[in-house]
């Protein structure tokens, strides 16, 4: 009886009541202080274990080593010497002295003499070759003809010096008129008639002066 009334007993709960709150007081205050947040850190911390190894003792040195085995010298032999026996003397006989031989010494031959190659002699080189030549060998050379304005202006007579450029082939590249007379007058006739020629071709390109001359009694 005595027991139930004791839990029955009002002030015995209202104590554990108080204890329960001054709990979550605490704990209401641990959190708002920041207290439980360094709690919180310190447990999330990551834990660092130090595994301590046995320190093993150190191995026992090696045996010494046996002693070398002990040499055994033995004494030297006695050498007997032998009396020394001279070998008997040979007498060698002399022979006779040669007798001296002179041979014949031929004469020594007399020197050959010293023969000069005369100087090589060296061809002059050739020389260079004219920059404008005069005249120029064509397989093909056709005359120009009289040209119609010249017999219109009355003109019987004229002369062109041309001025040829012939490529490595032989084909000429170009005709300059280097002079005419009466000047302008021939000039297109001998351009169109000078520049079908084929002439030798040497592998380089050259120039060369050639001369024109006109008379109307050809025509």
């Amino acid at each position: 009886m005595d027991f139930a009334r004791q839990q029955r007993d009002p002030a015995r709960h209202v104590v554990g009541i108080a204890f329960v709150i001054l709990v979550h007081v605490l704990v209401i205050w641990a959190l708002m202080s920041g207290l439980g947040q360094k709690a919180i850190e310190v447990i999330k911390k990551p834990l660092t274990a130090t595994i301590i190894e046995q320190i093993k003792p150190p191995p026992p040195p090696p045996p010494p080593p046996p002693p070398p085995p002990k040499r055994v010298i033995e004494p030297p032999k006695p050498v007997i010497e032998q009396p020394y026996v001279p070998p008997p003397e040979v007498q060698v006989p002399t022979p006779p002295p040669a007798e001296p031989v002179i041979a014949n010494v031929a004469p020594a031959p007399p020197p050959e003499p010293v023969v000069i190659a005369p100087p090589a002699v060296v061809a002059p080189p050739a020389p260079p070759k004219p920059a404008i030549r005069q005249g120029v060998s064509c397989s093909k050379k056709d005359s120009p003809t009289f040209p119609r304005e010249a017999i219109r202006a009355q003109v019987q007579r004229g002369r062109v010096n041309a001025i040829l450029t012939i490529d490595e082939k032989g084909n000429v590249i170009e005709v300059r008129i280097a002079s005419s007379e009466p000047p302008r007058v021939f000039d297109r006739a001998v351009r169109e008639t000078l520049a079908e020629w084929k002439c030798v071709g040497e592998g380089t390109k050259y120039q060369a002066s050639v001369e024109i001359n006109f008379t109307l009694k050809d025509e």
